[in-house]
């Protein structure tokens, strides 16, 4: 079981912000083409940047935690995994926080509907 560690706590991450997606309305697996768009860059710039690590041997990854499954320049399966699981989450936590900071403002909005405010967002005396 050992061997996949590195996998088991990348599907807990997953897990554990899929409620925002859902719960709060986050949108990140519903909209793939945004999805696509912000994962590719991440992606492809990080996995070149962990491959030249590899390959310069600045480090190494523990047979221990990982399946031993190697792709393209030798780079761990999990590693690939840990460039696509951790900006999903980011997005789905800043969506998530975006919603509720909106809807807060709503809230606080329509609970004081007669305090105007002036062009900078302070309310006027």
């Amino acid at each position: 079981m050992e061997h996949y560690q590195y996998l088991l706590l990348m599907g807990a991450c997953l897990l554990v912000t899929l409620p925002l997606e859902f719960l709060l309305g986050a949108c990140v697996y519903r909209r793939p083409r945004l999805l696509w768009r912000a994962l590719w860059p991440v992606v492809l710039v990080f996995s070149v940047w962990d491959i030249v690590g590899i390959w310069r041997e600045h480090w190494t990854y523990s047979a221990r935690y990982t399946t031993g499954v190697r792709l393209v320049f030798g780079m761990p399966l999990e590693e690939l995994v840990f460039f696509v699981v951790v900006p999903i989450c980011g997005l789905l936590t800043w969506e998530a926080v975006g919603r509720v900071l909106a809807r807060a403002r709503q809230t606080r909005a329509r609970s004081r509907p007669g305090l105007r405010r002036s062009r900078d967002g302070s309310p006027d005396a």
